[in-house]
């Protein structure tokens, strides 16, 4: 290869792969000094640089100059092997450090061919997969059809990046939240906890510490309009906007929503929150399956118990009967001991008087 077509080379590699031209030098420069090696079986180190400018090969084998042009077609032909290796590393590198940085944040691609019930996603400069397990279950996905996920993981696997993506991770809505609300990236408004059953429900708690701003509002938008298009890239899965509060008295409560709750007792011994709900507001408050109140839990960090008024009624009733039988029965037991006294009184004022008698 002359000089000039392999600045051309590096150029192009430079241009179209995003390789750093020095990289690209060096890749040659170690391949040649390889192949050389070989042809020569010698184990004396051999130097070979290239001028980043003009192009220009020097080899030296200790102090002797070396002709390259001397070693053959078959060298020639596995330097050109290695050199095609060293590049592939090199593009992989560059993906690697590209998408690693990307960890946890949105991508966007084409629905490219199915691998069994996997998906690969044409990102551009690279594949991503996304297997079933991180698809959402409700959602079809057709070939050439743009899809949006989360990196969820990166790892170099041979000579190839391995893009992990997820529509099911927890990141995937707030980095969705973060696009949609300007507040949240300004820190304006801050997400406190998420969490997350794919395709059916979230639950996300957000404060704000500007007492002008509404971080429920902002968060919903004019009309909606915010959290519609959130709620449309899920395919229609429900979210909860929940106000955070520090106090778990007015939190747990927000945390059931949209149920109402009349009351809250806290265990904070064991964790336990006991909740009074209205009694046609029971099935809302545990949700379908369980599912309002296991997210409601997750949120909050404590166990959850959900009674009804009218079963909390009963429990008041039912204690106070208690009570009031422990007093009775304390009652009889005073008059047993007080008669039982009185009969101890009269034998003895009795045997005092027999004692007279006989005197």
């Amino acid at each position: 290869m002359d000089k000039e077509s392999l600045l051309r080379l590096v150029e192009l590699l430079h241009k179209d792969k995003d390789i750093d031209k020095d990289i690209v030098f060096l890749g040659i420069e170690s391949a040649l000094e390889s192949a050389t090696r070989k042809h020569l079986k010698t184990s004396e180190p051999i130097s070979i640089k290239i001028d980043r400018v003009t192009g220009e090969i020097v080899a030296v084998q200790g102090e002797q100059e070396i002709d390259l042009s001397d070693l053959g077609r078959i060298t020639a032909q596995t330097a050109k092997q290695v050199i095609i290796q060293k590049i592939k590393e090199a593009e992989r590198d560059v993906i690697y450090n590209e998408y690693v940085d990307r960890k946890g944040t949105i991508v966007s691609g084409m629905v490219q061919r199915f691998e069994g019930p996997a998906i690969i996603i044409n990102l551009g400069k690279a594949e991503g997969y996304l297997p079933k397990s991180e698809q959402i279950s409700n959602e079809f996905y057709r070939p050439g059809e743009r899809v949006r996920c989360v990196v969820a993981e990166v790892k170099k696997v041979g000579h190839k990046v391995k893009i992990l993506l997820s529509r099911t991770h927890s990141n995937f809505v707030r980095q969705l939240f973060e696009l949609e609300i300007p507040e949240i990236p300004e820190k304006i408004v801050e997400i406190k906890g998420l969490v997350r059953e794919p395709g059916y429900r979230t639950k996300i708690a957000v404060f704000s510490e500007d007492p002008n701003v509404d971080c429920v509002g902002a968060c919903v938008g004019v009309r909606g309009t915010r959290i519609k298009n959130i709620v449309d890239e899920l395919n229609g899965e429900k979210i909860d906007i929940i106000r955070w509060d520090d106090e778990q008295e007015v939190f747990i409560p927000n945390t059931l929503k949209p149920a109402e709750v009349t009351g809250i007792l806290l265990s904070p011994e064991n964790q336990v929150a006991t909740v009074v709900v209205p009694n046609d507001q029971l099935s809302l408050a545990i949700g379908k399956r369980g599912q309002n109140v296991r997210l409601a839990s997750k949120l909050a960090g404590w166990d959850i118990d959900i009674i009804t008024e009218v079963e909390l009624e009963r429990e008041r009733e039912r204690e106070e009967a208690n009570s009031s039988t422990e007093e009775g029965v304390g009652g009889t037991i005073s008059s047993e001991d007080d008669a039982g006294k009185e009969v101890e009184d009269a034998m003895l004022s009795e045997d005092a008087g027999s004692e007279e008698v006989e005197k």
